[in-house]
């Protein structure tokens, strides 16, 4: 079974997140910004994270840069969400190490999608 870490500072996302993906035989672990997320990693690193953009003490920004230096840390597949359809923002993402991107409010259709685009579904 594949582990997923969801990343997000809303309890909200977190939890239909969860309900998504674990209708997707994924495991879960959740973090609420970027320093939880790297503990989480160092304890166990996952096969794919769920990464919010905007979050308090760490970003996600700042945790794919930490991530992807860490031991296994380029063996992730990072889906990053975010709420902004900025395009600088989302080609800063893609170049710290996301693997894709997708918009918020997501479904399980996107989901899946996107998770069979970046190979981990």
């Amino acid at each position: 079974m594949k582990h997923c870490l969801v990343v997000d500072d809303s309890a909200v996302i977190r939890k239909v997140a969860r309900r998504i993906l674990e209708s997707m035989d994924f495991l879960i672990a959740e973090a609420q910004d970027g320093r939880e997320a790297i503990e989480c990693c160092n304890a166990l690193m996952p096969d794919a994270i769920l990464l919010d953009w905007n979050m308090p003490q760490m970003d996600g920004y700042e945790f794919l840069k930490a991530l992807r230096v860490m031991p296994e840390g380029k063996r992730p597949k990072v889906l990053f969400c975010t709420t902004e359809n900025d395009l600088a923002a989302i080609a800063r993402a893609m170049h710290a190490g996301a693997d894709d991107y997708m918009m918020k409010p997501f479904d399980r259709q996107i989901l899946l999608t996107k998770f069979q685009q970046i190979g981990v579904a």
